[in-house]
């Protein structure tokens, strides 16, 4: 399918609309991606309801999920084809957190509603603006995100009511293995803000699912869930605030492209795009293994989950700590 859509593309020239915009490397590659993640998204929803069960299709979680990952999909295709404002996105991002809270899925952490919905708005609207940044350099964000999502379907295969979700987990996850092949450095296309908008809506949604409203026995901290997502998303997390924070003490907004990301940085570090994606990978993979085991099998760790958790905000800011050594190439 990608295949196709390289050939349709190239020949219909369906770009991005700011071709001029800051991008590591040329923004006149294809950008439809994201179409084929949201086409094999509704693909597994119908197959799960042709060859399993249509009561789950039903339940206010799913009818929620495939809602906002449309709205996502819709707003990040406007995105591309007609250059929005950043304003443009934020209303649909907390629109895509409000359906999620009224469908009943958001994250449950807090004894009070409002702080546990204000998380989850904030977490919706974080990670769909996270994985779009996150998209600056060939196969990143796809890379990172397939990690996640093999943890989380490592998760979702222990639970005999993830049903629906598992399901549309795989398909999401194959379209995004198949994508690679094209996105790998040199890339011969892009997901586009269709692909990254609604791929981070996604990953949202199973982050909640899975991750935050983990299992936890009583004598877990309050913390715990923040642990669990922070090891899983540790790339695009560290990825985000160091961008944030760097740009915010130049006096210059988070959401205004340029080439300051962690990746650039460890680009003039030395490393070729490749190695980047594959350091990259490599590190939220082992950070997603560690984020599964504290789930299923906790007794596995040799030492405790602060001890990672530690080990984790290290990494953190030693990623932050090479986009003040590290120096743009000329």
């Amino acid at each position: 399918m990608h295949r196709f859509f390289v050939i349709r593309a190239e020949r219909y020239n369906i770009k991005k609309a700011n071709a001029t915009a800051e991008r590591w490397s040329s923004q006149s590659k294809p950008i439809l991606g994201g179409i084929t993640f949201f086409a094999i998204f509704l693909f597994s929803i119908v197959n799960y309801y042709l060859f399993f069960s249509i009561d789950q299709l039903l339940q206010p979680e799913i009818i929620g999920t495939l809602l906002v990952v449309t709205v996502a999909f819709m707003m990040g295709m406007a995105d591309d084809m007609l250059n929005t404002p950043p304003g443009f996105k934020f209303v649909f991002q907390i629109l895509c957190a409000v359906i999620l809270i009224a469908s009943g899925l958001y994250i449950h952490v807090f004894e009070s509603l409002t702080l546990n919905y204000l998380l989850t708005s904030f977490w919706v609207i974080g990670i769909m603006n996270s994985l779009n940044m996150l998209d600056n350099m060939d196969a990143i964000t796809t890379s990172v995100s397939s990690t996640i999502l093999i943890g989380a379907i490592a998760i979702l295969s222990f639970d005999s009511n993830s049903g629906m979700f598992l399901f549309i987990s795989i398909g999401v996850l194959a379209s995004l293995l198949s994508f690679l092949y094209y996105n790998w450095n040199p890339s011969k296309m892009y997901m586009g803000d269709n692909g990254s908008q609604f791929l981070g809506a996604f990953m949202a949604i199973i982050a909640i699912k899975v991750f935050w409203n983990a299992p936890v026995s009583n004598d877990r901290s309050i913390l715990h869930p923040f642990l669990l997502t922070f090891l899983a998303f540790i790339v695009p997390i560290s990825d985000t605030t160091t961008v944030t924070i760097n740009r915010l003490m130049r006096g210059q907004s988070p959401f205004v492209g340029g080439r300051d990301h962690t990746t650039h940085h460890l680009s003039y570090f030395g490393l070729s795009d490749r190695s980047v994606a594959w350091l990259l990978m490599s590190l939220n993979a082992f950070f997603v293994l560690v984020s599964v085991l504290l789930i299923i099998k906790p007794q596995w760790l040799p030492v405790s989950e602060w001890v990672i958790g530690g080990i984790a905000f290290f990494v953190m800011v030693s990623l932050y700590s090479i986009t003040k050594i590290s120096k743009p190439k000329k």
